[in-house]
């Protein structure tokens, strides 16, 4: 495979950025749950909001606004559509893999751009349940430091990995762990390979 096929999207791909389904409009809408992840001014911004039966804990709808990319755009766009009629156990738990299969693929280098809009809907789930009193059933993320050096995080060696890293140079290419004292490269390269089986089989 040439390096310009590795980058070629698939006509699913193609058709959810140049027909993206579900894109919030309405300034009005009077959603039940909303989430914002990303930094405009990194370029990568989602905003994702849902509306939920409060009698079966189902998403009936999911709309979003981004400034993302192509693949941010399809991907979030295909997600809106996979997680209405889900209950929000189930939404909760859609990630990238699954994102990219109802995709067709997203070329590794791209993969990265479709955890915006799942890191933004589980933050419109956690603000439901806040929104609604359910406080309790709010799930945190807690980041766990690996490099003590460096302050590098588990969630900085995962989103790494679906920025491209594939080794354990190039993730500290990426990150400047292990640069000091180095005694955090076993449990590196360990999450490194988690990581890799978790996004790419």
């Amino acid at each position: 495979m040439g390096a310009h096929e590795s980058w070629a999207y698939t006509d699913i791909v193609k058709d959810h950025f140049m027909n993206p389904r579900n894109i919030l409009k309405d300034d009005d809408y009077q959603e039940d749950g909303l989430g914002k992840v990303g930094n405009i001014q990194c370029g990568d911004e989602m905003l994702v909001v849902i509306k939920v039966d409060k009698d079966t804990n189902t998403i009936t709808d999911c709309k979003w606004k981004t400034y993302g990319c192509a693949s941010a755009i399809a991907s979030t766009s295909v997600m809106s559509e996979l997680v209405t009629g889900m209950t929000l156990d189930e939404a909760f738990e859609v990630g990238p893999k699954q994102i990219a299969g109802a995709l067709g693929q997203l070329p590794d280098n791209k993969i990265h751009c479709s955890v915006l809009g799942d890191k933004a809907l589980r933050a419109a789930i956690n603000n439901y349940y806040e929104r609604s009193g359910q406080s309790d059933k709010v799930v945190k993320e807690e980041a766990r430091i690996i490099c003590k050096c460096m302050n590098v995080t588990d969630h900085e060696i995962e989103e790494s990995v679906l920025e491209g890293a594939r080794t354990f140079l190039e993730l500290q290419e990426m990150t400047k762990m292990s640069t000091v004292c180095g005694q955090c490269k076993d449990e590196a390269q360990t999450l490194l390979k988690v990581y890799m089986k978790k996004h790419f089989g």
